[in-house]
C-alpha cells in the first residue's frame, strides 16, 4: 500500500522543517507540500524528498491540488502543526484492511508549543473521541479512488473536512485509529473561548444548514 502525504501550508516557516523531519523515514511513498502563497520562507524550507507545489490560497483548494498530483493508493492529509505517531503508515494500512473501510483518522492530543500544557487544553481532544465525522486536524486518510469518486474536498472556506467526511460515510466506513496525533494548541491557548465555540458550535450550525460562507464571515483564521 503506497501512501501519499498531502501537506497544505501557508506561512509555516516556523514549523515546516520540523514537520517534514518528523515524517521522514516513516515509509510514505511521497510527501507533497502545497503552498497557498506564503509571504515568509516556507517554500525555501521545502526540499527533497518532499515535492513542492503551489496553488491558490484555501485549504480545500490546496489539498485538492496535492491529491491530483499524488500517485499513492491512499491519501493522507496532514496539517503542519500536527505530528503523526510512530508507525503511522502501519496503523493506516491496518485500518484499511477491512474492505468496508474507505477512510479513517486518528485521535488528537493537543499540546502547548512550549512549556506545560494546561489540563483544560485537552478538552479540545474530546471531539476526536466521540465524533464519527473526523476533522482535518485528525490526519484524515482516504483511499485515492474513493476520494476522487466523492469529488474530493468541496471548494468552500470552512468545514471542507466535515463535508468530505459526510460524503465518505455515505459510501463506506470511516475508521478511528487507536492512536493519537499531537496537535499544536496554539489557537486554543490564544483564544480559548472563541476556539471552543468554533469547534463545538460551528459543526452544529453547518449540519443545520448554515452555509460555510456565512460561518466564514465570523472566523478570521481561514487558511
Amino acid at each position: 500500500m503506497r501512501i501519499s502525504v498531502v501537506l497544505p501550508v501557508l506561512d509555516e516557516e516556523a514549523r515546516i522543517a520540523a514537520c517534514l523531519d518528523g515524517i521522514a523515514g516513516m515509509g510514505f511513498a511521497e510527501v507533497i507540500v502545497v503552498d497557498g502563497g506564503s509571504g515568509d520562507r516556507t517554500r525555501d524550507l521545502v526540499g527533497p524528498p518532499a515535492r513542492l507545489l503551489e496553488s491558490p490560497r484555501g485549504r480545500a483548494t490546496q489539498m485538492n491540488a496535492g491529491a491530483r498530483a499524488a500517485t499513492g493508493d491512499v491519501l493522507l492529509f496532514l496539517h503542519a502543526d500536527v505530528t503523526l505517531p510512530q508507525g503511522a503508515p502501519g496503523l493506516i494500512a491496518s485500518a484499511l484492511r477491512d474492505p468496508r473501510v474507505v477512510a479513517g483518522a486518528f485521535r488528537t492530543w493537543h499540546v502547548a508549543d512550549s512549556g506545560r500544557s494546561p489540563p483544560w487544553l485537552h478538552l479540545a481532544d474530546l471531539r476526536s473521541r466521540y465524533t464519527t465525522l473526523p476533522y482535518g486536524d485528525q490526519a484524515l486518510f482516504v483511499q485515492r479512488a474513493v476520494f476522487r469518486a466523492v469529488g474530493g474536498f468541496p471548494e468552500q472556506p470552512l468545514m471542507e473536512d466535515l463535508e468530505l467526511s459526510r460524503r465518505l460515510r455515505r459510501v463506506g466506513r470511516i475508521a478511528r485509529v487507536p492512536a493519537s496525533v499531537r496537535v499544536s494548541g496554539r489557537r486554543f491557548l490564544a483564544h480559548p473561548i472563541r476556539e471552543a465555540l468554533i469547534v463545538n458550535l460551528y459543526p452544529l450550525l453547518y449540519r443545520a444548514g448554515v452555509p460555510a460562507a456565512a460561518l466564514a464571515r465570523f472566523y478570521r483564521n481561514i487558511r
